[in-house]
């Protein structure tokens, strides 16, 4: 298996889809990789030479943030809306949606499994 970024990328996938795999590259900035490289998108992985292997490598180090720095630039920024006190920091600090979403139902994704709070059971509505 060939390596990027110290990431196996898989060898029997054309190569516009094997650059996927790498964290910050998806499938428009795969295709922009293969074009500025002069690489076949079709291509298997495994027919990648080594040195198209390491201009890859060069371009993805010189023009994009991939795997380990762009995980760290996007935690420096949560950490930064934390710091500044924003409300979408106060929102990702209590692990809820940051985007506007609601949350009197749904957004259990952020927030977790269902905490059920006991109500007022039984009691009718007295204004009949």
């Amino acid at each position: 298996m060939p390596r990027i970024q110290g990431v196996d990328i898989p060898n029997d996938k054309p190569t516009y889809i094997s650059l996927q795999y790498l964290y910050g590259v998806g499938d428009v900035r795969a295709f922009e990789i293969c074009f500025a490289l002069g690489l076949e998108p079709q291509r298997r992985a495994r027919e990648l030479t080594d040195d198209e292997l390491a201009r890859i490598s060069n371009l993805l180090d010189k023009e994009y943030l991939v795997e380990g720095q762009l995980r760290r630039a996007i935690q420096q920024n949560i950490a930064r809306l934390k710091d500044i006190q924003s409300n979408r920091g106060y929102r990702h600090r209590r692990g809820l949606p940051v985007r506007g979403q609601r949350t009197r139902t749904n957004a259990r994704t952020r927030k977790g499994i269902k905490k059920t709070v006991a109500g007022k059971k039984g009691v009718k509505d007295m204004r009949h």
